[in-house]
């Protein structure tokens, strides 16, 4: 039986069997048939809706998968996503690793015994921010090798990986119809641009590796994202911010509409300023795609995690999706603008120096969480109701999904207005509906849930202290005429690569005026530099994620005789999108020396040295015991510096950041564990580093005695960096009057919504981590505050007596319920510019013993 004939058997029983079934889904056995129909993907042929998050298994310590994984089941997830990377699985041709955070097969175990569903995007190619878009170094010495095109030794090779993860996938029995928890799988990725760049090669390249996928017989259906015209059975779906504006759907009307990507952030790179995508305009558009049909989102990126050691593509952080729905470390969301640093006490002083070469963040998951509730609610209508849209006025509509005979319906009211509110009148009765929000009617008359309101708690995060030489041509290997291609030489092992050369001049030569000096002219095709004449710094240079080739020129000191020049040049990943990635570059590719008496002097093709990689790193300075060196008492803000020194595990259970602003550009490790690129003197138009904060897992560490070092390319001050624990304890509630009551007010009874509580007004709930109380009340208002958790501000409408109410029903205790009424605040609702809206901000603390205690 053909799969097509598989879905239109399941679609005739479904109906019955769903509508009947609630909320539960049931998990797979062997056996179980993945199938679809225009309205959804089915499970032994009952249709359901699914909400998934993407978290990549390599930006995790393999110790945090449980928690990731239960974190997001907790915030309404049925599914998680991961790509399958295939340059850690497969480093060099025919060496494999599966080990540590590269565990694929143990992480969609612990999926599957947190009784979710999983999709696994294959790729292999997977861009995903990171190196070389997951694609191994080696391909490129592959004779005759073109990438992602109708090119046999490609295609041959990328077979053969997609097979060997197949069949690994296949033997721990991990697909659905295994009785495994993976319900999709996806072939290459985002191609349809590629397509047009390699015009009929791209077109027989994607029927073939669609061809090929089918051909592994998994028992599940393939997908591809950003690919209209997906081939044969593979199911085409959507990448983007608003899949349910910007999205026609399959062309393939027997297709669900499915959404891939859905980015909660925008990913940063080093030059960036901070970035955040808010909690509303991601409800407002999931609730948008549901309206017009879709049955699956999937949150790009759910946890983002840390591009740890070498991981991340060409510029890209350490620091991956931040403002994801569980942060960096693995918290719930809040904004980043709103840190504070307070200050407990300093780490002990730099030790020893080696000069050589070389809880839930908020709101953004409960908003979400309580999103999910709401569409879970109205299951049945999206699934088997009948579609319909009205107009409801200029910029405002409503989307009807229906089943009269069984009075089941669910409406969204859609305004696509930016900047105005309004009232809408549907089936009789009015409603108001904010500006760009959905709010969704979970019977065609209640409305349980409003994209715009946000009754989720908000947090805000706050840190607390807790306890080479310069090589020279005639010492050079690789000799060449010209400099050579970085990547080329350093082969993705290092991102470092010295360029040596020696020059000669006459007394002649030089500039006979003391104002004047000559200036080294020298132009890179990426990334980064460290330049030295005479091994005296002269001065740094680089490129941006947009224009990676650069020049450097600065002034020199020349003199009579043997001149030498030594350049480090510096690489930030591979890149990782577009056409012909086999065929980049990077390093230094020309030299010149101007302004000197006989005229420019090009260095060009003077002959040059080459040494690859940093003298600490082929000595293995980074790791725990210090490896082959000989080290000595720190000197600072020295370039070309590796530093090193001890400090012990901070204690409680609260995650770990270094505080890297001191310093310039480098890279840095903890017990061996490589933390990533730093690059804090590259500053954003706001005039800070786009990361200086990075994530230490506590399961790197050891409770004492452990061994932080860095390789510094610039000079800076370890003596002033700081270890820093990461807490929650500032929680938030920024509630009007007028939203509705919460979604968890409703639950679905025989396809009927049902009101649970006594009531509908709104409420405010702040809830303390546990172990810890709400010590403080830092900010309370009625009226019309204004501002972000850790930074609101009182309104013209406020009242006085707010904070003294608020801390009665708070101060002491884990948790509080705050009405939210200007009858109980004194609030003076004819107040111009009023919006009845009560803002708190507390702080939690462990609570305190008392001596009788």
């Amino acid at each position: 039986m053909s799969l097509l004939h598989v879905r239109l058997a399941a679609a005739a029983i479904a109906v019955v069997a769903l509508v009947a079934g609630g909320d539960a889904y049931q998990l797979t056995k062997p056996g179980t048939v993945i199938s679809y129909d225009r309205r959804s993907l089915m499970v032994d042929g009952q249709r359901d809706i699914f909400f998934s998050g993407s978290i990549h298994y390599p930006r995790s310590p393999f110790h945090e998968w449980p928690d990731l994984i239960a974190r997001a089941k907790e915030g309404g997830l049925n599914v998680i996503e991961s790509y399958v990377f295939w340059n850690v699985h497969e480093p060099e041709m025919g060496v494999y690793n599966f080990e540590g955070r590269y565990d694929m097969i143990k992480f969609f175990k612990l999926i599957q015994e947190h009784e979710m569903y999983a999709m696994v995007r294959i790729g292999p190619f997977v861009q995903a921010e990171w190196n070389h878009g997951g694609l191994p170094y080696w391909l490129r010495e592959v004779p005759d090798i073109i990438f992602r095109t109708d090119n046999e030794p490609f295609k041959k090779l990328m077979q053969k990986f997609v097979t060997l993860v197949v069949n690994k996938l296949k033997e721990a029995k991990l697909f659905a119809s295994q009785g495994g928890p993976i319900i999709l799988a996806q072939i290459e990725n985002e191609y349809q641009h590629m397509e047009a760049a390699f015009k009929e090669n791209g077109t027989r390249y994607i029927e073939w590796a669609a061809k090929m996928a089918i051909s592994t017989d998994i028992g599940v259906p393939w997908i591809m994202c950003k690919q209209t015209k997906a081939p044969a059975d593979v199911i085409p779906t959507c990448n983007g911010r608003h899949c349910g504006d910007t999205w026609p759907g399959p062309v393939d009307k027997n297709k669900p509409l499915l959404w891939t990507e859905n980015w909660t952030a925008q990913y940063r790179v080093f030059g960036d300023p901070p970035s955040q995508r808010s909690a509303e305009d991601i409800a407002f558009a999931v609730a948008r795609f549901f309206s017009v049909g879709g049955s699956m989102v999937n949150y790009y990126m759910y946890h983002g995690g840390t591009n740890f050691g070498r991981t991340g593509a060409s510029f890209v952080m350490p620091r991956y999706y931040d403002e994801a729905p569980l942060d960096e470390f693995g918290k719930a969301e809040t904004d980043e603008s709103s840190q504070t640093l307070n200050m407990l006490n300093y780490v002990d002083s730099w030790m020893n120096v080696l000069v050589g070469p070389g809880m839930f963040k908020e709101p953004k998951w409960g908003h979400l969480k309580d999103l999910h509730h709401a569409l879970r609610l109205c299951k049945n209508a999206l699934l088997f109701g009948t579609p319909s849209t009205q107009p409801l006025g200029k910029l405002y509509e409503a989307r009807v999904f229906e089943i009269p005979e069984q009075k089941v319906c669910v409406a969204f009211l859609s305004n696509h207005n930016t900047k105005e509110d309004g009232t809408v009148t549907f089936r009789g009765q009015k409603y108001f509906v904010p500006r760009r929000s959905v709010s969704i009617l979970g019977d065609c008359k209640t409305v349980v849930f409003s994209t715009q309101y946000v009754n989720a708690q908000h947090n805000q995060r706050t840190f607390h202290f807790t306890d080479q030489t310069v090589p020279t041509y005639k010492f050079s290997t690789d000799r060449s005429e010209k400099p050579l291609e970085a990547y080329n030489m350093t082969k993705d092992k290092t991102d470092y690569l010295w360029y040596t050369t020696s020059f000669l001049l006459d007394p002649e030569d030089l500039p006979s005026r003391l104002d004047i000096k000559p200036v080294l002219e020298a132009s890179s095709h990426g990334h980064a530099m460290v330049a030295f004449v005479n091994k005296k710094l002269v001065g740094c240079g680089h490129g941006t994620k947009m224009n990676k080739a650069f020049s450097l020129e600065k002034p020199i000191d020349v003199k009579v005789g043997i001149n030498h020049i030594s350049i480090l040049s510096s690489t930030l990943g591979l890149q990782d999108s577009g056409s012909y990635l086999e065929r980049r570059q990077a390093g230094v590719h020309s030299v010149t020396i101007q302004g000197l008496n006989t005229g420019t002097l090009d260095l060009t093709s003077n002959g040059w040295g080459h040494i690859v990689g940093l003298d600490g790193e082929r000595k293995q300075a980074f790791t725990e015991k210090g490896g082959e060196v000989q080290w000595q008492p720190a000197v600072f803000d020295k370039p070309l510096t590796w530093y090193r020194r001890r400090f012990d595990m901070p204690s409680g259970e609260d995650p770990v950041v270094i505080d890297m602003n001191p310093m310039g550009k480098g890279i840095l490790f903890v017990n061996g564990e490589g933390l990533g690129r730093y690059w804090s003197s590259y500053k954003h138009a706001l005039g800070r580093p786009s990361q200086y904060l990075y994530h230490v897992p506590r399961c790197f560490l050891k409770p004492t005695g452990n061994v932080l070092t860095i390789f510094e390319e610039e000079g800076g001050r370890p003596d002033a960096i700081m270890i820093l624990t990461v807490k929650r304890d500032n929680i938030c509630s920024f509630i009007s009057e007028t939203n509705p009551g919460h979604v968890r007010s409703w639950e679905t009874k025989d396809s009927q919504l049902t009101m649970v509580a006594d009531d509908l007004k709104p409420r405010a709930v702040l809830t303390c981590p546990e172990k810890k109380m709400i010590q403080q009340v830092v900010f309370a208002s009625y009226g019309n505050p204004l501002g972000i958790c850790g930074n609101y501000t009182f309104g013209n409408c406020h009242t006085p007596k707010a904070k003294e109410i608020v801390e009665k029903a708070c101060v002491g205790k884990r948790s509080c319920v705050l009405a939210v009424s200007h009858e109980v605040y004194g609030g003076d609702l004819n107040c111009p510019g009023t919006t009845a809206t009560l803002a708190v901000q507390a702080k939690c603390s462990k609570r305190q013993r008392t001596a009788e205690q």
